[in-house]
């Protein structure tokens, strides 16, 4: 299977959020210019040639557009020759409400950025105050206005909820507020405590106050019945988008198909190995200034990793997964690997079959974690794959 996606994080931010643990530092320019010129290397020496095609381009971060005009023209000017971008089905970048201008906005356009994440969390000055972010919500309809200005019709809004003290009534008002701009796919995810975040710290400290879980299952029956009602479906657990807006590359790791991870701290998944970069900054750099590449850890694949995961991340989507496309990729009888589990699952109401999909249920989207434990193939692995051929143990 071919290689056609590319990941690129960019881990600098102006403001570090309460709740973020992904890669990322306070910009400056100097370390930015320098973290270019590594990441140029990164790609050119990793993937040869020019005007190579991929299906999938997705820069995040961090906020990859806290690069200055000159930087970000350097990077893009290299990605125009490093990628056929006109080819490129989905080119995504990841912005924050109030760090975007018409001068960038106008950047991204011309090089063929066609698709914008942009994070706006909540709507409300007060909370975003206290969840550590910069911009309000005035700056949520500048740059809306801003995208649109430069003719971006694919926007994805990014939204948490159970945010500390945060009550169902008001993650209704914020809900409907977003939705009021009518674009085309939506993201919406409940607050996860991470460890070396702001709020891990102050939960330990007994500091942080959540909503309880009954209300954090009514806000995500709230949003089901929203997206719904503005026509916006529900096409993975935490992901609402209209038809022909969903996310390929996202849908690309949750096929758990193949991407390259470039940048600090970035992930990628190769022909039976996934691979991550050095996290430190200046570690990233030197690696790659010293041999091309900054690949930590590779980590070998198995065929029961394989399958574990192919379970676990097809299962977020709203389709499911198909008996026959398991089969067909590896010449394994889903039913007969996970004959128990199954039976079990859909026996308790947390996955339903049809039409050879087997999908989780509105109450297995609440419980997913419950639903995912139930195909690590912990034990008996070379007996269940006999089992699963037909053959005799």
């Amino acid at each position: 299977m071919q290689v056609k996606s590319v990941y690129i994080h960019i881990p600098f931010c102006k403001q570090i959020c309460h709740y973020c643990n992904f890669v990322k530092y306070y910009y400056m320019e100097t370390k930015a210019d320098a973290f270019v010129d590594a990441l140029i290397k990164e790609m050119d020496t990793t993937i040869p040639g020019n005007r190579n095609v991929f299906r999938t381009i997705y820069m995040g971060g961090g906020t990859p557009t806290a690069l200055s005009m000159d930087q970000l023209q350097k990077l893009f000017e290299f990605l125009n020759k490093k990628f056929d971008l006109s080819s490129c089905e989905e080119f995504t970048i990841e912005i924050n409400p109030g760090d975007i201008d018409k001068e960038k906005a106008k950047l991204l356009h011309d090089y063929g950025v066609n698709r914008i994440s942009f994070g706006v969390q909540v709507m409300d000055d007060d909370m975003l105050e206290k969840i550590g972010r910069m911009h309000r919500v005035k700056d949520v309809y500048t740059t809306v206005d801003i995208l649109k200005q430069a003719q971006f019709t694919n926007i994805s809004l990014d939204l948490i909820y159970a945010l500390p003290n945060q009550t169902v009534a008001h993650f209704e008002k914020t809900l409907k507020e977003a939705l009021q701009f009518g674009l085309p796919h939506y993201s919406t995810y409940a607050l996860q405590i991470e460890p070396k975040t702001v709020f891990y710290h102050k939960r330990r400290n007994g500091f942080l106050h959540q909503p309880p879980e009954d209300d954090e299952v009514k806000m995500y029956e709230l949003l089901q019945k929203n997206m719904k009602k503005q026509g916006v479906h529900q096409y993975e657990i935490s992901n609402f988008a209209k038809p022909g807006y969903e996310s390929k590359h996202n849908l690309t790791y949750w096929n758990n198909d193949y991407y390259f991870g470039f940048g600090a701290g970035a992930h990628g998944y190769l022909p039976g190995k996934r691979t991550s970069n050095y996290k430190p900054l200046g570690t990233y750099m030197k690696e790659v200034n010293r041999t091309g590449s900054a690949i930590e850890h590779l980590e070998e694949i198995t065929l029961q990793d394989q399958i574990e995961e192919e379970l676990i991340l097809q299962l977020r989507k709203a389709e499911g997964i198909n008996t026959e496309a398991f089969r067909e990729r590896y010449g394994l009888s889903l039913e007969k690997l996970y004959r128990k589990e199954l039976y079990k699952l859909t026996n308790d109401n947390l996955l339903a079959y049809s039409d050879g999909n087997y999908a989780l249920t509105n109450q297995g989207m609440l419980l997913g974690d419950r639903v995912f434990q139930q195909f690590l193939l912990l034990e008996n692995f070379e007996q269940k794959m006999m089992e699963a051929k037909g053959q005799t143990v």
